[in-house]
């Protein structure tokens, strides 16, 4: 995870396609808790105690997106943040994904106990 965080996110132009199959497996693996959907995009839920611990984890979250010029999709409900990632220029997913990914991770937030994805969601 280290070595993919230690890198910075590239901002897509377009014209490229997206990762498939065995391209996805090696980043995946450096990543560990987030969810593969459809090899379109990467999904992770973190839970906190309470409200607030969950909007300062957002908040960190936002100034790396802001940083590194990739931004996720988030959901903060109480005690939960919902993160989902992918390249919408290309509408799939780019090594930028997995990178974004391990930088989420490192944040001390991030130490929270991930979540299993819900029945339903």
């Amino acid at each position: 995870m280290t070595e993919l965080a230690d890198k910075t996110c590239v901002p897509c132009r377009g014209g490229v396609p997206p990762l498939k199959g065995a391209e996805i497996e090696p980043l995946r693996r450096e990543v560990p808790g987030w969810e593969v959907v459809s090899e379109h995009h990467i999904h992770k839920v973190f839970k906190f105690p309470d409200f607030r611990q969950a909007l300062d984890f957002v908040k960190r979250v936002g100034e790396v997106a802001e940083e590194q010029g990739h931004h996720p999709d988030i959901v903060l409900a109480w005690g939960k943040v919902e993160v989902t990632l992918w390249t919408h220029k290309i509408d799939g997913l780019t090594e930028s994904d997995f990178i974004m990914a391990a930088k989420i991770d490192q944040l001390e937030g991030a130490r929270a106990r991930p979540a299993v994805r819900e029945i339903g969601r």
